[in-house]
């Protein structure tokens, strides 16, 4: 293994992945066949599907679940706290206590364009297309285009 990845021992792992240098894995799933960039990070409870292509500088937090055969191009963001803070009322940090999580979930064959950051309690549907620097705040159906900031729907496929 390359000396500049940092896989913790409970990450599972399909067969033939293929990881690029300068990335952080803990507690998570990547589905065999999936390639992770470069300065990824992937956190305890995200679970990646398989043939999925992350691209570098990407960030996967807990709580995000990405089905089979999706795209999530260069530098994507997912967020699973609604109300983040740094500190409690009282001051002290806060801890796992304080938040709750919210998950996210990406279907099979979706692809997330560079740049995007993903607001959490997301469902992106399956065969949908996020464009390139969207800020996606609400779920996006099946086989849509959505793009903007806020995403808004570009079209929608045909059934």
């Amino acid at each position: 293994m390359d000396s500049f990845l940092r896989i913790a021992p409970d990450v599972k792992l399909g067969e033939g992945v293929k990881i690029f240098s300068f990335v952080n894995l803990y507690g998570c799933e990547i589905g065999a066949g999936s390639r992770v960039g470069a300065f990824v990070e992937i956190q305890k409870g995200a679970k990646i599907g398989r043939n999925c292509k992350i691209s570098s500088h990407t960030f996967i937090c807990e709580g995000v679940e990405i089905g089979d055969n999706v795209f999530v191009g260069h530098n994507v963001s997912f967020i699973n706290d609604k109300f983040p803070r740094a500190t409690r009322p009282d001051g002290a940090p806060q801890t796992e206590e304080d938040w709750t999580l919210e998950f996210t979930r990406v279907g099979a064959g979706a692809s997330i364009g560079t740049g995007s950051t993903i607001l959490c309690g997301i469902i992106i549907g399956e065969g949908a297309m996020v464009g390139a620097g969207s800020v996606v705040t609400r779920d996006v159906p099946a086989g849509a285009l959505v793009a903007g900031v806020p995403a808004r729907l570009i079209r929608q496929a045909s059934k």
